[in-house]
Order: C-alpha cells, then sequence, then structure tokens
C-alpha cells in the first residue's frame, strides 16, 4: 500500500502561528487556496485509489481540487485530524508551541500515557490515525492520499515508520500541502519513501533521552 500524507493550505491562522486545532478551524488564505489547487498537478503521477480528509475545514477544502481531478470521493475522518491542543488552543508563544510538539514527539518515542495539557494522550492520537490508514487498508486501496496535519502527520510516521526518527521529524517541519510519501501496511509496518520530494534514508531508530523535545514550530 502507498500512503500520501498530505498537510492542508495555508490558513489564517498559520500566518499568526496559532495552536488552532478545534473543530471546524479556519478556512485556506488566497494563497492556500492556490496550494491546493496545484495539487492536482503535484500528484499527477500518483494513480490514487482512495481520498481522506479530517473533519477540519482546512482540509476539506484542501482536499477539494484533488477530488474534483480524480473523480474521487472525499471521505471525511475525525480520526486524521489536528492533535488537539487543550489548554494551549489558540496560543502562539513559543513556550506552548514548543510543550506542544514536545507531548507529540514523546508519543513518538513511546511515551504514549503522556497527555497533552487538556487533550488527549498518545494512545488515543495513535489510535484514531492508525484506524483511518487501517480502514483503507480493509478497503483494498493501493493508493491512498490523506490530507490531514502537520503535527499528527510528523508524530505518527516518526512512531510507525522504520526509517523515520523523532530527530529527524523534528527537523523536517512540514510546508503547506508538503507530502510524506510512505509504503507497507498496518500489519507489516511503513517506511518513508519521500519527505516533501526528498528520499528518506535508512535512518536508525535510536532514539536518546532528549529526542522527544521537538523544536517549536509554526502552526498544526
Amino acid at each position: 500500500m502507498r500512503l500520501l500524507l498530505i498537510r492542508h493550505g495555508q490558513t489564517p491562522s498559520n500566518l499568526k502561528h496559532l495552536l488552532d486545532t478545534a473543530e471546524p478551524g479556519p478556512g485556506l488564505t488566497s494563497l492556500g487556496q492556490e496550494q491546493a489547487a496545484a495539487l492536482p498537478d503535484a500528484l499527477a503521477s500518483e494513480e490514487i485509489d482512495a481520498l481522506y480528509a479530517s473533519t477540519l475545514v482546512r482540509t476539506q477544502l484542501t482536499a477539494a481540487p484533488l477530488a474534483a481531478a480524480t473523480g474521487l470521493e472525499v471521505r471525511v475522518r475525525s480520526g486524521i485530524r489536528e492533535l488537539t491542543a487543550g489548554e494551549l488552543e489558540m496560543r502562539g508563544d513559543e513556550e506552548a508551541a514548543h510543550l506542544y510538539m514536545h507531548t507529540a514527539f514523546a508519543w513518538s518515542a513511546g511515551d504514549v500515557r503522556l497527555r497533552m495539557p487538556g487533550g488527549e494522550n498518545g494512545v488515543e492520537a495513535l489510535a484514531r490515525f492508525d484506524a483511518v490508514v487501517a480502514e483503507a487498508h480493509r478497503d483494498g486501496a493501493e493508493t491512498v492520499a490523506l490530507v490531514s496535519h502537520g503535527a499528527v502527520i510528523r508524530m505518527w510516521v516518526a512512531a510507525r515508520a522504520d526509517n523515520v526518527d523523532v530527530a529527524y521529524a523534528a527537523e523536517h517541519p512540514l510546508a503547506n500541502t508538503g507530502i510524506v510519501v510512505l509504503t507497507g501496511s498496518p500489519d507489516q509496518g511503513w517506511r518513508a519513501l519521500l519527505w516533501e520530494g526528498s528520499s528518506v534514508g535508512p535512518l536508525p531508530r535510536t532514539p536518546g533521552p532528549d529526542d522527544p523535545t521537538g523544536s517549536a514550530v509554526s502552526t498544526p
């Protein structure tokens, strides 16, 4: 199975560096609309069998041009929505961004019982994303596009891909409409092939005690 994980287009909250994770969330900026419109050409070489988006408006708007180009129905699933910020919601300061990504990458490193302040823990976040991927796999789709969010994509890939560790995911934030391509299955595991167009090598999964810190990044 080939998995295309796509971050949504730019939003007004991205411009303000806000942790804006609640439903339904903002729409796209003019640039975000242009980014979404460019996705069909960017993915023209992919034979996409199924297309998913989260329950947040920005992912559905991003998926719409791809749906129109492929003729696929957008399957809306809450499981691939952004990591809920809880008490950090709508904060844009460095301390909040650091704590948010520290928690997300701690989950990737295995500390899944840690809870986002006032939000979900890693068990819950990984399980909901896993469930959508498993659904697509059960349906027999060979290539699946999931339009999702930056933090949850980076967290999930670092937790599930055997060649992406926390350090790599922390050092490689996803731009709006950035894409991570993986191959594998829920049973056999996952390997990242491309991260925003760059090949991902056979990185060792040897996270040290300080790896799940993450650096402050722009918004989900």
